[in-house]
């Protein structure tokens, strides 16, 4: 089976073409508190061409070059920190493991960098990265200093990476599509899940616990963004997380959950009556919703547009909303 990574590297280096390079760094951990450091994931770009998980690492693709195409930056293999913090590639897992043509310790980026940026015209990198930008900055001046010196060609425009990896990323390959679905299931059966389980008297966070175990059970190894589980007023909080209110007897649970699977996260939210039973005003609004929802799906086919889903969405819900009498005056007004 061909490497899904390092042909997405070829893709993006057919793009960049011998006259550019293209700097991605990793993610950084982020310390929760003294030396326990928050639930690390890696930035889903540099993923998404390495299939590297560790911190702390960036990679260089620069097409045409002596030594490859690909060369990648890592923390080296120290035995004191693995026996802390578990295992790490180290330079000859890069090469080996991860399919780099080079590689080298962090700590030699500014040196190697500005090595590989010789013969260069254009960098492509997407900045807002606090921990990089400074440093990458440095090293295309110091590069520039050494052309001054010694003459050659280094980068004279820097572009935004994600003007072509977006692109990229828009269209899924079968495997990519079969994450997301993995990642889809998952969740729904998650969320059927809370709402077999939810009883008045429960906390959120209890809902939440059942919820996330069966996916964790499936293969998912973390969510796909904090689940929000809110209960009753909490669910008019957009991005509610505490998740720590007693459900009451006529509450509506709003659950916005979602599994990750290989990198790739569902989206889902759904809200259902706690005890088991809507109301009458609670019923009327959710069949206006569900109304909406059932129309926009009817329309997602090649040719249409989100903003024309988006719209029809819209007139569904104000037209039922006038019908209820929660709006004053007409749809078009």
């Amino acid at each position: 089976m061909a490497d899904p990574f390092a042909q997405r590297r070829a893709r993006l280096a057919g793009s960049i073409g011998d006259t550019g390079m293209a700097v991605i760094p990793a993610a950084v951990e982020q310390i929760r508190n003294d030396d326990v450091p928050h639930d690390f994931r890696q930035d889903s770009t540099f993923f998404y061409l390495t299939g590297f998980s560790e911190p702390d690492a960036v990679a260089v693709i620069h097409p045409g070059h002596d030594e490859g195409d690909y060369t990648l930056f890592v923390r080296p293999r120290d035995p004191e920190m693995e026996a802390w913090n578990g295992y790490r590639a180290g330079v000859e897992g890069a090469v080996k493991s991860f399919g780099a043509d080079a590689a080298h310790e962090i700590s030699d980026l500014d040196e190697q960098l500005t090595r590989l940026m010789i013969g260069r015209d254009v960098l492509w990198y997407r900045s807002g990265n606090e921990r990089q930008d400074d440093r990458i900055t440095s090293i295309v001046n110091k590069a520039r200093s050494h052309r001054e010196r010694y003459g050659g060609t280094v980068p004279s425009t820097i572009k935004d990476i994600s003007l072509l990896l977006d692109e990229m990323r828009l269209y899924k390959t079968s495997e990519e599509l079969a994450s997301l679905r993995a990642a889809c299931e998952l969740t729904a059966s998650g969320h059927t899940e809370a709402m077999r389980f939810t009883e008045p008297g429960m906390y959120e966070y209890q809902v939440q616990a059942a919820m996330e175990y069966g996916w964790r059970m499936a293969g998912s190894r973390r969510n796909g963004y904090g689940s929000i589980v809110a209960s009753g007023p909490n669910a008019c909080i957009l991005h509610y997380v505490e998740n720590d209110r007693r459900i009451e007897d006529g509450d509506l649970l709003l659950i916005d959950a979602a599994a990750e699977v290989d990198g790739y996260s569902a989206d889902i939210t759904r809200t259902f009556p706690a005890n088991g039973k809507f109301s009458a005003p609670q019923r009327a609004l959710y069949e206006l919703v569900l109304a909406a929802e059932t129309e926009g799906v009817a329309m997602a086919a090649p040719g249409a547009t989100m903003r024309g889903i988006h719209a029809q969405a819209v007139r569904t819900l104000t037209e039922r909303m006038v019908d209820l009498g929660l709006l004053p005056m007409s749809g078009d007004e």
